[in-house]
């Protein structure tokens, strides 16, 4: 009898030492998860900083946190792989240390972003400084592709052929492949490929993909000579829905379709990114191309200090302007959660299998009367809208738009460089 009532006890000590070990537990909210095919009302609980269970209705007694997320979505935390954020003070400096760029904690956590990836405004030269200045110190967890120009996104640097080494630049990415995720080639407004062959020299150096934003030429460079002959799968086109008379696009004008050689290069494993920025995304061609069944692989800001007050806005106003296209809800959210962690070698994000990094974000995906348009001022009209309700960043609430955390927390600094990657 004794023995009986003594392993009662212990089972339960057992549960109570269970439930009290969870430091957060989100409630009733639809998990959408991409990876491990999760679409469906669940609890999601975290403990030291990790998915610690996704179930249904999970035993919240002793969790230190609970969150009310029924009606909302719960998904992995979502990655914005074409952001600037190497930001300074220096006008001259533009995105490499300047003023151009953007901290990226200021726009982050409210967007329910966890991860950021900078889309080349440092080069190998300046790499350090950007680590020690930004990397190492935000809550938000940053990534890098590094820009082929040794002197980074800023000019005269970008338009000088010399300042374009593959053999440095790769040797860096090396160096640093923790966080430098690939090579960026931005700007350049020439007839040369050698922004491109050095960048791609770099890319096998370092087994890394290259992002590729033509800068401009006239005539446009061929985009089918970079897709066929240059780039290889897994490297990636960013601003694929821009409408520039410098860059080739993507959809025929005359015909209104994507051109053929286009999803060919998409099914041959090259990268289509929105890279949405202040002007290169154009309904005149997202219109078509979605609406066709041509979709990005990943949905991203191309956020800098002259696009995030502009028609882009942020990452939930990307996705919107995407779902309210045509592309569906799963596609939209892989396109911000697994899709870009595996594009960048990073498939320890962009998913809550258990174990992963407690990334998470809680949307609400808004009913009404939305206008959603882009910078030439076409305008359509959805009714839909996602807003961010609640970013989670390695186990910890770091944005709670409503409060709907109990007990209500506020957040608190991360330590100096204690960002995982």
């Amino acid at each position: 009898m004794y023995k009986f009532f003594g392993l009662l006890l212990f089972t339960f000590a057992t549960l109570a030492v269970r439930a009290q070990s969870y430091s957060l537990v989100i409630k009733g909210g639809t998990v959408i998860d991409p990876k491990n095919n999760i679409n469906e009302v669940m609890d999601v609980a975290v403990a030291d900083g990790k998915i610690a269970r996704v179930a249904k209705d999970i035993d919240t007694r002793g969790a230190l946190q609970v969150v009310d997320a029924h009606g909302m979505m719960v998904i992995p935390g979502m990655i914005d792989m074409h952001t600037h954020v190497f930001f300074g003070t220096d006008p001259a400096r533009a995105y490499c240390g300047g003023s151009a760029s953007v901290p990226p904690d200021v726009f982050g956590p409210r967007t329910g972003v966890t991860t950021v990836v900078d889309a080349g405004c440092s080069g190998w030269k300046d790499f350090p400084a950007f680590k020690h200045d930004v990397i190492d110190v935000s809550r938000t967890r940053v990534l890098a592709f590094i820009n082929i120009v040794g002197g980074g996104m800023r000019s005269p640097y970008e338009q000088d052929l010399r300042e374009m080494d593959g053999k440095m630049a790769g040797i860096v990415a090396r160096q640093n492949k923790d966080i430098i995720v690939g090579i960026k080639v931005a700007h350049y407004t020439g007839p040369e490929w050698t922004p491109v062959d050095q960048a791609l020299v770099a890319g096998k150096m370092a087994n890394i993909p290259v992002m590729i934003d033509f800068g401009g030429n006239n005539p446009p460079l061929s985009i089918q000579e970079l897709f066929f002959q240059h780039l290889r799968p897994g490297d990636i086109f960013t601003h694929c829905f821009g409408q520039l008379s410098s860059r080739e696009f993507i959809v025929d004008t005359v015909t209104h379709t994507v051109k053929p050689f286009v999803r060919e290069a998409q099914q041959r494993g090259i990268i289509f990114d929105v890279g949405y920025g202040e002007i290169s995304f154009a309904f005149s061609q997202a219109i078509p191309a979605i609406k066709s069944g041509f979709y990005p692989n990943s949905i991203s800001t191309d956020m800098h200090i002259h696009s995030m007050n502009q028609a882009m806005r942020d990452l939930p106003n990307c996705m919107s302007k995407c779902l309210a296209l045509g592309m569906p809800l799963h596609d939209v959210i892989q396109a911000v959660t697994w899709n870009p962690a595996r594009q960048i070698k990073h498939e320890e994000l962009g998913h809550l299998s258990v174990g992963a990094v407690a990334d998470i974000t809680i949307l609400d995906l808004q009913k009404g009367k939305f206008g959603l348009y882009d910078y030439t001022g076409y305008r359509i009209e959805a009714t839909q809208q996602f807003e961010c309700m609640m970013t989670v960043r390695a186990g910890r609430i770091i944005y709670d738009l409503n409060g709907i955390a109990k007990p209500l927390v506020l957040p608190r600094p991360m330590p100096a460089n204690g960002q995982t990657h």
